[in-house]
């Protein structure tokens, strides 16, 4: 009854698009099964790619936790990607649900956009908080590289989680077997996905258990000199994390590379976390010696946040 009432909802959300979504099996799973749900319709953002990892033992008789990933191109298989590196998400979570360290649980990879990635996953409602002309300024004269700015549209991270909540997940809900209580369903993501994936359980509080927030990308920019953004965002944390006994949050970082940078601003964080009751029962900040600010690193320690969120 649950799947139905979900698919007549969605057929009224999406009409003719609705039909057009269609899983298509993938190879380079190295466990497990990936699914495509390719060019996924939203009235809120850009089309884009959702690809489903499900397990190994994977049955419409069981139920299972689900796990909202950002990046997920990044994700499975290295061969794809535009670095050669990937989480291998398959292996570290089809191995901890073998050895019975975790529940049950599917992935859900989200593409991010390309070159939209910035807008799509900074959080809006601290940027909104930021002086005007800093705003215009990143908006018109930041680059990330040359000739590519930091922004290719307007902050639209709202908007972003308005289709992850309001179009995705009721359709996961509708067409695999979930457990689709906020108990059940966490958000994970590196760098400026650590930053969506704190706001989104600040956001949707009622919808997301558990945020996993690797290499957190604090400085929103990147400059680390008299930047207010940092401080934006954790004004922000300050009104909004959600209740401890109900939540939890992993942030961790290396001290390499980019993440060479992120420090003294996740010490801040962890502040904001303990002065809102947050302690080592429902909140995890690791430092790791050595580590840099890519895929390989996070997939050294991807079963730390897993284990974390989703242990039995």
């Amino acid at each position: 009854m649950k799947k139905l009432i979900c698919m007549i909802s969605l057929s009224l959300i999406f009409g003719s698009l609705y039909a057009q979504i269609k899983p298509q099996n993938l190879e380079g799973a190295s466990s497990g099964k990936l699914e495509r749900l390719a060019d996924f319709p939203s009235k809120f953002v850009s089309a884009r790619n959702v690809d489903v990892w499900l397990p190994e033992d994977y049955s419409q008789e069981k139920e299972y936790a689900v796990l909202y990933m950002h990046d997920g191109q990044m994700l499975y298989d290295a061969s794809t990607t535009w670095n050669k590196q990937e989480w291998a998400v398959d292996e570290v979570m089809g191995q901890l649900i073998e050895d019975g360290k975790v529940r049950n649980c599917i992935v859900v990879g989200i593409w991010n956009p390309g070159r939209g990635r910035h807008a799509d996953y900074f959080p809006q409602i601290p940027f909104r908080m930021l002086d005007l002309e800093l705003q215009d300024s990143l908006m018109h004269k930041v680059n990330r590289a040359e000739n590519q700015a930091l922004f290719e549209y307007p902050v639209n991270s709202d908007n972003y989680l308005k289709f992850i909540t309001n179009e995705l997940k009721p359709w996961i809900d509708a067409h695999y077997s979930t457990k689709t209580d906020r108990d059940n369903t966490f958000v994970a993501g590196s760098s400026m996905g650590g930053l969506i994936s704190w706001y989104a359980i600040c956001e949707y509080p009622d919808v997301f258990g558990g945020a996993a927030c690797l290499s957190t990308h604090w400085p929103g920019s990147f400059d680390v000199e008299n930047n207010p953004i940092p401080d934006a965002f954790l004004s922000y944390l300050r009104r909004n994390l959600p209740d401890p006994k109900t939540h939890k949050i992993y942030f961790d970082y290396g001290t390499e590379t980019l993440d060479a940078l992120y420090e003294p601003y996740q010490k801040k964080a962890d502040e904001v976390m303990r002065s809102k009751g947050y302690t080592n029962q429902n909140w995890i900040t690791e430092k790791f010696e050595g580590a840099d600010h890519s895929e390989n690193a996070w997939q050294e320690r991807l079963h730390i946040p897993f284990t974390f969120l989703l242990a039995e």
